[in-house]
């Protein structure tokens, strides 16, 4: 197993502890959602599962800014990555987003932070273009290729043609959009469920991308940097065998995924994996509920960390 680091692979991240985790109601067009109603025990169990998931990663060498989400209008706070992210060359963007309460979400404390403990150039604000209907939410709209540049993007109302291609032109990254559905012709509403770049291998249902000469282009492009790619079916995606992140370890880089989806992987899958990464599976059911998994819990940080 390699222990070079890597573009793709963030040493820190950052991660929000939920104090009132609620299955998000303005936001159930997310078919990966629960229709159950949250209660009191699952926001106790997913602030319990978001601590156990930082400690694992901290064990795996990770470098974990844990911060703590308290504010009951924020249901969801527990995805930051969908607010904003973080670009070598010292350069943050924060991202407008469709679900009014999700924008309270934004904090100006985790850029703060940002600022003291990395090199920090600019601050790139998106956020106004909500009032224009415009939407681009992080890295769960955009799966980002930080070696060829590339933003993979699954057109949807939270993925603005117009945000993607403004963000694209000031970050230096090819947009690609496409469409992509699931076996029941429902949209997928994120890019990160549908697909997760590596370093040395992709992740990628692409039976969803229903336009054979996309999907032909969209492998292609995956393929170039002589990357693995290993076909993830409708079923996997939906057990968020997509929604995984690659970190940069101690002893090497691992593969961050939860329990449900490290389980709907098959054997040869699971070797292929743990030929570049090794394999660390998060237990976060209860989160898995709101619709996102483990890539959605976690903001990497690709800034140079100050002396």
């Amino acid at each position: 197993m390699t222990i070079s680091k890597s573009l793709q692979a963030p040493s820190s991240v950052v991660m929000v502890r939920p104090h009132h985790f609620a299955v998000n109601s303005e936001t159930f067009d997310n078919a990966f959602q629960s229709a159950i109603p949250s209660s009191a025990d699952d926001a106790n169990r997913a602030y319990q599962e978001l601590t156990q998931a930082a400690d694992t990663l901290r064990s795996h060498g990770v470098d974990v800014h844990l911060f703590d989400g308290d504010d009951p209008r924020t249901p969801d706070c527990v995805f930051p990555n969908n607010w904003f992210s973080t670009h070598v060359g010292g350069q943050i963007a924060v991202y407008p987003m469709m679900a009014p309460n999700r924008r309270l979400e934004r904090r100006s404390d985790i850029l703060d932070m940002l600022k003291t403990k990395f090199r920090v150039q600019d601050i790139l604000d998106y956020s106004g273009l909500e009032h224009d209907g415009l939407y681009l939410e992080g890295t769960g709209a955009m799966v980002l290729d930080h070696v060829d540049r590339i933003a993979y993007a699954v057109k949807s109302d939270r993925t603005s043609q117009i945000a993607l291609e403004r963000f694209c032109t000031h970050f230096n990254y090819e947009p690609m959009a496409f469409h992509a559905a699931d076996a029941q012709g429902r949209a997928v509403y994120h890019t990160n469920v549908l697909m997760c770049i590596a370093t040395e291998f992709a992740m990628i249902g692409s039976c969803m991308i229903k336009d054979s000469a996309r999907r032909d282009e969209v492998l292609h492009r995956l393929g170039q940097s002589s990357r693995i790619i290993i076909e993830l079916s409708d079923d996997q995606i939906s057990k968020f065998a997509g929604n995984a992140i690659e970190l940069q370890g101690s002893a090497g880089r691992v593969l961050a995924l939860s329990e449900t989806a490290l389980n709907a992987l098959t054997p040869n899958q699971k070797a292929q994996i743990s030929n570049s990464a090794t394999l660390v599976a998060l237990k976060i059911p209860t989160i898995e509920l709101s619709g996102g998994s483990v890539r959605c819990t976690i903001a990497g940080i690709h800034l140079t960390p100050r002396d």
